[in-house]
């Protein structure tokens, strides 16, 4: 979730600033900020933000006339953000194409809890199956599927199936698997890696002595194959 990238838009650069704060904090890493109307337009033209936080009352080009302007063309989630109540500012922001509405001041929390429902509902996670020659790996549940039974994953081994999918079908190298599991710090844990690379063949392999779907490519790493990949 925190992944998606998120315009903020205020003219008031103290609030503005605590936006900012607000979600680097929540462990939001792709922001964008605007002051006035014209700016945030440029930067939903040139950055398409997955979602975008938008103060109505601002000199110039207010929100809804910023929010009239991108629902010619986008359907964009939009939260307004206000500092007056009344029910005819909201109505008017949802008539407009506005997914929520916050009046100012606002709790932080309520904020992000605001922020992540609609990220939910705009972009939906999907579920996450990898088909191998054995088994089917499912990475929302960390478990696998072999032979009718169903077996769990570690949170390690977790880590290092997700690591090997985003890169299935390429050598992954032993340094970047231990830092995956050990962080920067890792020489010395090979011994550690290969105790869990075995946990894993014995999960995923119809026979981990002889594996198919995880290989070892001698002096460099290991590569995952998928099913539809030849190993």
């Amino acid at each position: 979730m925190e992944d998606h990238r998120i315009l903020l838009v205020d003219d008031d650069l103290n609030l503005l600033e605590m936006l900012l704060s607000i979600f680097t904090n929540a462990g939001y890493h792709d922001l964008l900020a605007a002051s006035s109307g014209a700016a945030a337009l440029q930067l939903w033209r040139e950055q398409k933000p997955d979602l975008i936080i938008l103060d109505v009352m601002m000199p110039g080009m207010d929100g809804f006339a910023v929010l009239r302007e991108i629902r010619r063309t986008s359907r964009v989630p939009v939260l307004m953000l206000t500092a007056r109540g009344e029910a005819e500012d909201r109505i008017e922001g949802l008539e407009t194409g506005a997914d929520d509405y916050l009046s100012k001041p606002f709790l932080p929390k309520e904020l992000l809890l605001r922020t992540k429902a609609i990220l939910s509902r705009a972009y939906p996670e999907q579920q996450r199956q990898v088909e191998l020659a054995a088994s089917t790996v499912d990475l929302s549940r960390a478990e696998v599927w072999k032979d009718g039974e169903t077996l769990s994953l570690t949170a390690k081994e977790l880590q290092l199936f997700e690591k090997l999918f985003e890169n299935a079908g390429r050598i992954v190298t032993t340094g970047i698997l231990c830092e995956t599991i050990c962080g920067e710090f890792w020489q010395g844990y090979e011994s550690t890696l290969s105790t869990h690379i075995r946990h894993l063949r014995e999960k995923i392999e119809e026979n981990p002595s002889r594996p198919v779907s995880l290989i070892t490519v001698k002096g460099l790493g290991y590569r995952l194959n998928l099913k539809e990949e030849k190993p």
